[in-house]
């Protein structure tokens, strides 16, 4: 191999079809044709992994095949409830099984790889991306970790069926000060193996093949470039034998951090820290080959990292058939079978939890005439929450939806208000709809997009004037 085709291993770029980050690079086909990438993530269906596939194999010197990585979080296309939903059903074989599904549809339309699980321990609520985990509880986020990446992977990555998985964000991403996204961490060496180290040591015990890197930074340096936290710790004490891919441009924030002069040796320092894949950044693309000539890198640590990515593309099967998760056929069984939906019902019906159920008021009698009022009673966007992959708004059941289904119910509906802003127009109707009704169903919250990343809050109450909307009612 060229050192440009060995760093070409080490890149990962985004398709055209999703955008997860702040940046996109409109050439990534050319990319593939020169071997200069060896991974796309966003994108994937069948039809067009195949196309990019072909690419490599067919119009490359070397034909190694891409790796293919998407955000598959609570599903691909069937949606399941966000992990911390799940987290709430404390049901492991449930969750399990969710992520099964979830690798079972990915890896009909193309995937390999999903960006998953992240195992971040997170205790401030304001934090946007405390959605994605499985809460504050060290005990139940370990066993939560270890079922998911077992959901992910099965038994046999070569299976078909099953992708890799990568457990995210290493390290101590979710103790964010102020529950700000990106924001410094500062914790002691003790917080840091009791609370926030365990889960990722749980998920590399359970086989994940991956490691993503976190923005943070950790004792003043960023985990992309932390020794101490990739290679000290993740393979020196844990002995972990897989790749460590950054989170999007992590490396190229490092200049932002402070502790790098300019992305050329950010780079440098990533890659000596233990980094084997730069997300998106193209700081490997465009600056280690100057960086070896210069001696600021060696050849040797280039041809680990790209051994440990061939490493994981053969644990794949991908070598001896880099078509083996191009199936059309499949892919149109497997999506949104009538099993899978069934069992996002179920995951659904566990996830709930009630608080109170003063007066018997649950379940409802359906002879009641029933007040179904506010603004996510309707709103298929926000059944599928953050980081919905593939998942379609127009196949989610909305409560109003799912009420009138059952024929015998004599409901009523109201929006009320909408989720966000100071309307206040719409109460009128809502309060005429609740005195004329038996029971109100109020149906009241967040939007979609208002957790995940980058999706944080001051204030976790009520958005809007929904909290007045429901004390009008009561």
């Amino acid at each position: 191999m060229t050192v440009e085709e060995k760093i070409g291993q080490l890149t990962l770029f985004t398709s055209d079809w999703d955008v997860t980050g702040p940046t996109m690079r409109d050439n990534y086909k050319s990319d593939i044709i020169s071997g200069r990438v060896g991974s796309i993530f966003n994108a994937h269906t069948a039809d067009y992994t195949c196309e990019l596939q072909k690419m490599a194999v067919e119009e490359t010197r070397l034909g190694i095949p891409l790796l293919f990585g998407y955000d598959v979080i609570h599903g691909y296309k069937t949606i399941f409830p966000i992990s911390l939903g799940e987290a709430a059903s404390w049901d492991l074989e449930a969750i399990e099984k969710s992520a099964r599904i979830a690798a079972e549809e990915a890896s009909s339309a193309g995937l390999h790889w999903t960006f998953a699980p992240m195992v971040d321990i997170a205790r401030d609520p304001r934090w946007g991306r405390i959605s994605e985990g499985a809460g504050e509880d060290v005990y139940l986020s370990n066993l939560i970790s270890e079922a998911r990446v077992h959901g992910f992977q099965g038994s046999d990555l070569q299976a078909g069926n099953t992708i890799a998985a990568c457990a995210k964000h290493y390290a101590a991403y979710g103790a964010a000060q102020a529950g700000r996204d990106y924001h410094t961490v500062d914790i002691s060496e003790r917080v840091l193996r009791e609370i926030y180290l365990p889960p990722f040591k749980v998920a590399k015990e359970a086989g994940v093949r991956t490691f993503m890197t976190s923005f943070n930074e950790l004792d003043g340096v960023p985990a992309t470039g932390n020794k101490k936290l990739l290679t000290d710790i993740l393979r020196t004490e844990w002995g972990f034998d897989g790749f460590v891919v950054t989170d999007y441009t992590s490396i190229n924030e490092m200049v932002d951090h402070g502790n790098v002069a300019d992305l050329k040796e950010a780079g440098e320092l990533a890659l000596r820290a233990g980094v084997d894949m730069d997300m998106q950044g193209a700081v490997f693309y465009d600056h280690l080959a100057q960086s070896l000539k210069e001696g600021k890198v060696t050849i040797a640590q280039i041809d680990q990292g790209v051994r440990r990515v061939l490493k994981i593309k053969e644990e794949l099967g991908l070598f001896d058939d880099p078509y083996r998760y191009c199936n059309p056929s499949r892919q149109q069984e497997t999506l949104l079978s009538q099993e899978h939906q069934d069992f996002a019902r179920d995951i659904s019906r566990k996830s709930i939890v009630l608080l109170k159920n003063e007066g018997k008021a649950l379940p409802l009698n359906t002879s009641s005439k029933i007040a179904l009022i506010g603004p996510l009673a309707d709103s298929q966007y926000d059944m599928l929450g953050s980081w919905h992959a593939a998942g379609n708004a127009n196949d989610c059941v909305t409560v109003l939806t799912g009420l009138k289904a059952q024929s015998s119910v004599d409901i009523g509906y109201a929006k009320g208000c909408e989720i966000n802003g100071e309307d206040r127009s719409g109460f009128e109707e809502a309060l005429q709809l609740a005195k004329s009704s038996d029971v109100v169903v109020l149906a009241i919250g967040e939007a979609g997009n208002m957790s995940g990343e980058a999706a944080c809050r001051t204030d976790i109450g009520l958005p809007g004037v929904q909290l007045e909307l429901a004390k009008a009612l009561v």
